[in-house]
């Protein structure tokens, strides 16, 4: 499939099709935060991004900053062709709610990604809020991809339509 033609970004933005591959790990500056049933999940201020082209960022949060007694194990894994095998949770609520595969993590991580091992990620399209800094980000396009979409990113992005094969 023929590469599309990415948006150009404006001033504060940046090109989805601007970052690598393979993907770069890099610390984020500001404050990330996901919620469940009005109860925060995770809380940080030392989370991580990876950026990999043509897909939104991908936030990870210190184990610390999690609220791991709301998460269980799930039976799912998955392999990324960088970052080696993931293993999933589940969200178990108070009241009974549970969220499956709603958070990943690299207990293993491969060659040069060893700066996310002890910290998950989550679907920002499973929890009911996923925060950076002050902005309410929106899941990747396509319910593969586990990408946070801010305004601070321009496309297209991985997970539109039309996107496979990219």
């Amino acid at each position: 499939m023929q590469r599309p033609e990415p948006v150009v970004p404006g001033p504060g933005q940046e090109s989805v099709w601007d970052y690598p591959r393979p993907p770069r790990v890099e610390t984020v500056p500001e404050r990330l935060r996901v919620l469940v049933d009005g109860e925060v999940l995770a809380d940080t201020t030392g989370g991580l991004r990876v950026l990999e082209t043509a897909g939104a960022p991908v936030y990870y949060f210190p184990r610390a900053d999690v609220l791991e007694g709301r998460l269980a194990p799930s039976p799912h894994t998955s392999v990324c062709e960088w970052k080696g095998v993931a293993d999933y949770r589940r969200y178990v609520g108070p009241d009974g709610r549970v969220i499956d595969n709603v958070a990943w993590s690299y207990p293993d991580p491969s060659p040069g990604y060893e700066a996310i091992r002890g910290y998950v990620a989550f679907y920002a399209g499973r929890v009911d809020e996923a925060w950076v800094g002050d902005e309410r980000a929106t899941p990747q396009p396509g319910r593969f991809y586990g990408g946070w979409v801010t305004s601070r990113i321009v496309g297209p992005i991985k997970g539109e339509p039309g996107s496979f094969g990219w």
